[in-house]
């Protein structure tokens, strides 16, 4: 059986450029490579994925792009990272998880030595540092996500503005004219993640269309910060019946916590909806209605998107998936004209 001292001795070149040329550690000339390849398919020499590749037969890994960074919500991450991984597996595929926050370095690294068959991207900004990467990959590359620039781009998302405008249209219903959101942390908006943009702008937008007054407040993840934030949403010249919760659970239990302990029912004082959450509400007190984020709606497309260009070149678009609600009694009609703020 051919060894890698047999690949070097064909190609005429050493050991050491062999190895650099299978692992991607370092660049090697275009002349050199190509000998390389040649030599291994001579050879027959097929010792790993990068070899596999420079022989061109398929690696089966696909490369997850996952940055954690300092204010990533772990939870709601890691069940996109485990949607992506097992939709992966039902093509015979494993991933190749890169975290780094300096995610573009690992792309580059990943796809530059031919170790993946395709790219996955989590968690993308409005302007993201990868998403120039990821247009000019010679790879295939799907976005989860849609940043504020998709050209070029073939992304699969949930569609958060219609989850935004589906939020009011239920409370508009049961007779609701003055709604609050209680967003995302200050940081997630500074640092443009995509998601709470999308849906806080459709949610301003469409409540102005609709002829609503709303309310928006971002709070921290401190118990004082969350008082603080319903405080504001509940601002009583605000007159505010409902309040649409777009962010993590800890913070929305939190919030429910003092909203209880204010002795407010819900849904007879404050009707509430959970919007976009990927945790399950039916366990909280009381349950509330919910447009639920499911990973596997987009990660399972994202993956089949990644399959479907390894066997040809689809046009970069934009897939959104429908958002639906589920009511779990935490929504009802208005009976009284204002709210007072909590004490």
């Amino acid at each position: 059986m051919a060894n890698i001292h047999d690949v070097a001795r064909v190609a005429g070149v050493s050991i050491s450029t062999v190895s650099y040329a299978l692992s991607g550690k370092r660049t090697v000339s275009e002349d050199a490579r190509r000998r390389i390849v040649d030599a291994v398919q001579e050879l027959g020499y097929l010792p790993n994925a990068a070899g596999r590749m420079l022989a061109g037969a398929r690696t089966r890994i696909l490369a997850l792009s996952a940055p954690l960074r300092v204010d990533t919500y772990a939870p709601a991450h890691m069940a996109f990272v485990l949607a992506v991984a097992t939709a992966a597996r039902r093509y015979d595929y494993d991933i190749l998880l890169l975290t780094e926050d300096e995610a573009t370095n690992g792309l580059r690294r990943v796809t530059s030595s031919r170790l993946v068959d395709g790219v996955i991207l989590l968690d993308v900004s409005m302007d993201d540092e990868r998403l120039a990467l990821v247009r000019d990959l010679a790879v295939p590359s799907v976005v989860v996500g849609v940043p504020g620039e998709a050209s070029g781009l073939t992304c699969v998302d949930l569609d958060f503005a219609a989850a935004a405008r589906l939020s009011i249209d239920q409370l508009v219903a049961a007779g609701h004219r003055s709604i609050a959101l209680l967003g995302h942390p200050q940081a997630a908006y500074e640092r443009g993640s995509n998601f709470p943009h999308r849906f806080r702008n459709a949610f301003v937008e469409y409540a102005s269309e609709r002829g609503l007054q709303s309310t928006f407040a971002m709070p921290g993840s401190s118990d004082a910060d969350v008082r603080r934030a319903v405080d504001e949403v509940l601002d009583p010249k605000a007159g505010v019946s409902a309040v649409v919760m777009h962010c993590e659970e800890s913070i929305q239990s939190r919030a429910l916590t003092y909203i209880a302990d204010s002795g407010r029912s819900i849904p007879g004082d404050l009707s509430i909806i959970s919007a976009c959450s990927s945790f399950d509400t039916s366990s909280f007190h009381p349950a509330l209605d919910v447009i639920p984020l499911v990973a596997a709606d987009s990660c399972d497309r994202a993956v089949a998107l990644v399959m479907d260009a390894l066997d040809g070149a689809p046009e970069p678009h934009v897939e959104l998936v429908a958002p639906r609600y589920i009511s779990r009694g935490s929504i009802a009609e208005p009976t009284h004209p204002a709210i007072s703020a909590l004490n």
